[in-house]
């Protein structure tokens, strides 16, 4: 795992001790997994209040359609600012202002599966801004794994979020996304996703 410790960026309030992602207090550390890495995901807004997510259809997973942030794992020596702009300019083609990134807010561990393979993730959620309306996503970035995965993007309000039937990763974005976009800390309890 990374271990980092770079300050977030100036003016921000960090409300976690760590500048990098660490697991939630109930994470399981007897847990089998295959990969275990520190991320970031991005609530990416426009400058209508959408909020971009990635349609994932992957036949071998369950379930095997649902939409989900942008971000990643976290690079050698990068904090969770560094990657959400990479992250941001490889999935979609912007580029993000560093001051744009919020503070991480959310912090949150999950489990998820894929084939036979299981992996753990450690994550801070944060907010950023592009300065455009529902902006097109440039492809050309895209590893071969989101090439095979993603089937499409979308800019969503809110409100249709929050609405929405559908499957997302995180799996309670529904639900936390309103308070955490109001301001409110979120520590969420460990997920296992599926």
């Amino acid at each position: 795992m990374t271990s980092n410790a770079a300050a977030p960026p100036t003016g921000h309030t960090d409300p976690w001790p760590e500048p990098l992602p660490h697991p939630v207090p109930d994470y399981p550390t007897d847990l089998r997994v295959d990969l275990v890495r520190k991320a970031v995901r991005v609530v990416l807004r426009d400058t209508g209040d959408r909020i971009l997510l990635f349609h994932n259809n992957v036949p071998t997973s369950n379930p095997s359609e649902w939409w989900d942030l942008p971000g990643g794992g976290l690079d050698p020596g990068e904090t969770y600012v560094d990657a959400a702009v990479r992250e941001i300019a490889e999935e979609t083609g912007l580029t993000l202002d560093r001051a744009t990134v919020g503070a991480p807010m959310w912090r949150r561990s999950s489990t998820w599966t894929r084939g036979e393979y299981r992996r753990v993730q450690h994550e801070f959620v944060v907010v950023a801004r592009v300065d455009a309306a529902a902006p097109e996503i440039d492809r050309e970035g895209w590893t071969e794994e989101e090439v095979r995965e993603y089937d499409g993007a979308r800019w969503w309000t809110l409100d249709e979020i929050v609405a929405s039937p559908l499957h997302f990763y995180p799996g309670r974005l529904p639900e936390l996304l309103p308070g955490f976009l109001a301001g409110e800390k979120v520590d969420e309890p460990f997920e296992w996703w599926n």
